[in-house]
């Protein structure tokens, strides 16, 4: 005889509101390919070569902590998640305008590009595009 199973309930009365459902899929595949990229771009660059641009390197392995994080929050799904993805966008959003502009000011301070260096120009500008998207996306999840 087969036992029926009882839906779970939700845990401490936050429902869990799937965010990974229409855009959401697409944001949170794009922020998985942008930790892999970061993490393996910084973990490369910290281990072989970290004297050489230590600046660079390290904002590099911020932005995967930040791309990552997004990305669990996101999987993770409920409202408390979702702001905090959402204060997570407009924190890497800031992080990514700051270093993009820095970059272009005082280029010597790079010798060697970060992720979000040029507003990440040498990821296709998705690091400048994809915060705007996930801050315009998760807004409209309430």
């Amino acid at each position: 005889m087969a036992a029926e199973t009882a839906p779970r309930a939700p845990r401490g009365g936050d429902e869990r509101k799937r965010l990974v459902k229409g855009p959401g899929l697409l944001l949170v595949w794009l922020y998985g390919v942008m930790s892999v990229g970061a993490v393996s771009r910084s973990a490369y660059q910290i281990a072989t070569e970290f004297d050489r641009a230590p600046l660079a390197y390290s904002l590099s392995a911020v932005a995967a902590a930040v791309y990552a994080f997004i990305t669990y929050t996101l999987v993770r799904g409920g409202e408390t998640a979702r702001r905090v993805a959402f204060g997570c966008c407009a924190v890497e959003l800031l992080g990514v305008l700051v270093v993009g502009t820095w970059t272009l000011v005082a280029p010597g301070a790079f010798p060697d590009a970060t992720v979000w260096s040029k507003f990440g120009l040498g990821y296709l500008l998705i690091p400048v595009i994809l915060p705007v998207t996930g801050l315009l996306w998760l807004r409209g999840r309430r």
